[in-house]
């Protein structure tokens, strides 16, 4: 897909990182969950006050991939205190790789992951860490072939469920 671009976004990104948000959020996980807890956790996660405050947090950053015009997938970054368990300074969580379930196996995902490793690497973190369902084996495998390894569990609310998420690292070698 050479028509792919990842720019960094901005607070005028606010609609595409919301669309593209809920979107994937709905298409990985809905067949997974309660209409119910998958309509709480849209309208909680993604409104335009929780979004506005991501976007404009300095220790965030978010990233959208695009094909030509069409937004496809972003990128959520933390440092610091944006991090949401670990707030360990030396490391950068990637919370979020979401990509419409029409351009999986394209790339995109392998794409936004590339950023996360770039900017981890000009900000010289020593590893990247992130959370991810114990029941999205897609997404696990992913991060495995890209030499993450599990580490923890911890708990993530859905609604008015907790799920289990497994907790994975790369150390990163200068």
């Amino acid at each position: 897909m050479e028509d792919l671009q990842v720019r960094k976004a901005t607070i005028q990104d606010l609609i595409t990182v919301q669309l593209i948000s809920k979107e994937t959020f709905f298409e990985t996980f809905a067949n997974s969950n309660t209409e119910e807890n998958m309509n709480k956790y849209l309208e909680e996660s993604f409104n335009d006050d929780k979004l506005i405050s991501e976007l404009t947090n300095p220790n965030s950053s978010f990233y959208v991939a695009w094909e030509d015009e069409t937004p496809v997938g972003y990128l959520k970054l933390n440092t610091g205190t944006a991090q949401t368990e670990m707030l360990d300074e030396t490391a950068l969580e990637i919370e979020r790789i979401y990509v419409k379930a029409s351009y999986h196996g394209k790339k995109v995902g392998q794409l936004l992951y590339e950023k996360a490793l770039e900017v981890a690497q000009q900000e010289h973190n020593s590893y990247l860490w992130l959370g991810v369902w114990e029941k999205n084996p897609r997404a696990i495998r992913f991060y495995e072939k890209n030499g993450f390894i599990a580490f923890e569990k911890h708990m993530f609310k859905m609604g008015d469920e907790e799920q289990l998420d497994i907790m994975m690292k790369k150390e990163l070698h200068e």
